[in-house]
């Protein structure tokens, strides 16, 4: 019979949303025999590197990392032939893991993805869930095939979201949270064979892209409650920005007013004014109130803080 100490697995993550997977199944006594993660990253004025989370996870367990430049060169291969595991976890990695690697294993190769497959498939399903005002996601584990986020279905549990104001930082923690759980439920049912595989609804995919520093910018022709949702969506990155005196902008938190005074109506887009004691933006629909926000090469700050450095940001425009 088959025990969790006895089923050789390699894990492949990158980022914190994967920490708690890896943590839940070192917690049931999977035996981990290597994690593959992203190569450390220059990072900051000074380019120190800095090691993946789940390379420093791993290392304080004494577990293998592998760190590929590339996943597809033919040494990588050849060294997963080596370790020779039962099943591959694949966690928000971040490379298209080649065929030649996930059907090594006699398990398979099984993906946790954040959203309800076949909706939401590619890089960034958290951040469309939020900028399409979404009320529901959830995580899906699949088996990997060819195809990014094409496999075949093993489990899925939904995730209701409890309120409209909901941030990428929150939910990312809250579907770690649930892949994690989803997993562990899961791997004793499929290890055991108690699990038929369930194709995907082609028809009804929908796709995410890789979000890029430019899709932050913000257009203020759009509505308040969608620059919202950006704003939720983009923080901590690309962030939600603007241009102000050359400069940029980032809106680390705002709120969507749906009306506003008719009489600031033909103000031109992206006018920041004073209404009510708030500081707001002129939008395509309604206005955005700031509550905080930083000014390139500044620290994060509320917006009574900005404005006892920047008096004459009321009446300014943002581009």
């Amino acid at each position: 019979m088959l025990t969790n100490n006895n089923i050789k697995i390699i894990f492949m993550g990158t980022p914190e949303f994967a920490i708690p997977s890896l943590k839940s199944l070192l917690e049931n006594n999977y035996k981990i025999i290597a994690v593959i993660t992203a190569p450390d990253k220059a990072v900051g004025r000074k380019q120190i590197l800095k090691s993946p989370p789940v390379k420093i996870e791993a290392e304080k367990n004494n577990i293998l990392v592998l760190q590929p430049e590339r996943i597809r060169e033919q040494k990588w291969i050849e060294k997963i032939k080596e370790l020779n595991p039962d099943l591959i976890v694949v966690c928000a990695y971040g490379q298209i893991i080649p065929k030649e690697i996930f059907n090594i294993p006699k398990f398979g190769s099984i993906n946790i993805h954040p959203s309800l497959l076949p909706k939401y498939r590619g890089a960034s399903p958290i951040q469309y869930t939020i900028l399409n005002n979404e009320t529901e996601t959830g995580v899906t584990l699949i088996l990997l095939d060819e195809e990014i986020d094409h496999g075949p279905i093993l489990s899925s549990a939904k995730y209701q979201i409890p309120n409209s104001k909901i941030t990428y930082v929150e939910l990312n923690r809250k579907l770690a949270e649930l892949g994690a759980q989803l997993l562990i439920e899961t791997l004793p049912k499929w290890l055991n064979k108690e699990i038929i595989p369930q194709e995907q609804n082609h028809r009804q995919a929908t796709f995410t892209k890789i979000i890029k520093k430019e899709d932050g910018k913000i257009d203020w022709s759009e509505s308040a409650e969608k620059i919202d949702a950006k704003i939720r969506a983009f923080n901590p990155w690309p962030g939600a920005y603007s241009i102000l005196d050359g400069k940029i902008l980032k809106i680390l938190e705002g709120e969507a007013i749906k009306e506003m005074d008719k009489s600031l109506e033909n103000l031109p887009l992206g006018t920041i004014f004073k209404a009510n004691n708030d500081i707001l933006i002129k939008c395509g629909s309604g206005a955005l109130k700031i509550k905080n926000l930083q000014l390139e090469g500044k620290k994060p700050m509320n917006i009574k803080t900005f404005l006892n450095g920047y008096s004459r940001f009321i009446g300014s425009t943002l581009k």
